[in-house]
């Protein structure tokens, strides 16, 4: 199997990119490189991974870095994602071979799934001493508190609400926490853990879902260039509504704040640029429609609300704008 350390290094290499930082200089200085990420035969060093996400924190000045990066990670996971689908069944069956899996990404902690009569619990149980005395601990706490919740996204196909999310740690940054956990986050428990509505534990996983986030990675390859490249705020924006499309276009608020500045500063850098977010937004739906139609696979009714619009005419005129012609017309011909 893929050393899945250095694939996560990669990916958050891709998101330190999107963040308009040099991926070489974050190497650089956690004393790593590219090649060896990518073809080299020995792990990483504890320390390496260690040095990895403090200098990725120092480089982006966001105290946030794992939560967000977690945000961000859907389909860079899909690699793991997959032999978890192809095992499973029901959210239950993935999560409880999810966390049988954790020990590949990291050994810091073990994840405990505990069903309960009306709730499940996922618990993230530190397996090293003073692990709240080290940074790099406790943003790789943050990804994966925050990849589970957007990875059951990913295998239901809509957005899961937490009924609890619960931290050891101090509360700091707490309204950017419960935005990304998308509920109250209690601070100073005495566990890690998030708590869901029992009717999500036997909810069956569609393969189906799992086949459009491949067709995203797949056909539509929103990231471009090589992990070194320098890009727009533009083309990050594009990208990352891209990445994070099978939920619908998000918010420029969210992407504000993963991208750590403020909705004022996105809109103005993106005018500097000739653009806007509503064309960005407009562009990706576009791109991601006729991929969708040129599958044959999706009903129009699901595409038009995966793509945000609560209503198929609404859809349907937007569509004739970009193309000249309806989506049903569109698909039927095979264009």
């Amino acid at each position: 199997m893929e050393d899945q350390v250095k694939k996560l290094v990669l990916s958050m290499l891709a998101y330190v990119v999107q963040r308009d930082l040099s991926a070489e200089v974050l190497c650089r200085l956690s004393n790593v490189s590219i090649a060896e990420l990518k073809e080299g035969k020995v792990p990483l060093s504890a320390k390496q991974l260690n040095d990895v996400w403090l200098n990725a924190v120092h480089l982006t000045k966001d105290d946030c870095f794992g939560l967000h990066f977690g945000e961000s990670l859907q389909l860079s996971a899909l690699g793991i994602v997959g032999e978890i689908i192809k095992a499973s069944d029901t959210v239950g069956a993935a999560l409880t071979i999810a966390a049988s899996l954790t020990p590949l990404v990291t050994n810091a902690f073990c994840l405990a799934v505990l069903e309960e009569e009306n709730t499940f619990t996922v618990k993230f149980v530190p397996q090293q001493e003073g692990w709240e005395q080290s940074p790099a601990l406790v943003q790789t706490l943050d990804l994966l508190m925050v990849f589970v919740i957007h990875e059951l996204d990913g295998l239901l196909l809509k957005k899961v609400r937490p009924i609890a999310v619960k931290y050891t740690a101090n509360a700091n940054h707490q309204k950017e926490y419960e935005r990304v956990m998308r509920c109250g986050v209690e601070f100073n428990q005495l566990e890690n853990a998030i708590t869901f509505d029992l009717k999500y534990w036997k909810e069956p996983i569609l393969s189906a879902n799992f086949e459009l986030q491949r067709m995203l990675v797949e056909k539509i390859k929103p990231f471009s260039g090589n992990i070194g490249d320098t890009m727009t705020l533009q083309t990050r924006v594009y990208n990352y509504l891209m990445s994070n499309a099978y939920l619908g276009i998000i918010s420029q608020e969210q992407i504000a704040s993963n991208f750590n500045i403020s909705t004022r500063t996105l809109q103005r850098k993106l005018k500097e640029e000739g653009t806007s977010f509503q064309q960005l937004a407009d562009d990706a739906r576009k791109a991601l429609a006729i991929n969708y139609l040129k599958s044959g696979s999706y009903p129009l009714k699901q595409i038009s609300h995966m793509l945000g619009y609560n209503e198929i005419t609404a859809f349907s005129r937007t569509f004739k704008r970009w193309t000249g012609t309806t989506p049903a017309v569109y698909q039927k011909n095979g264009n």
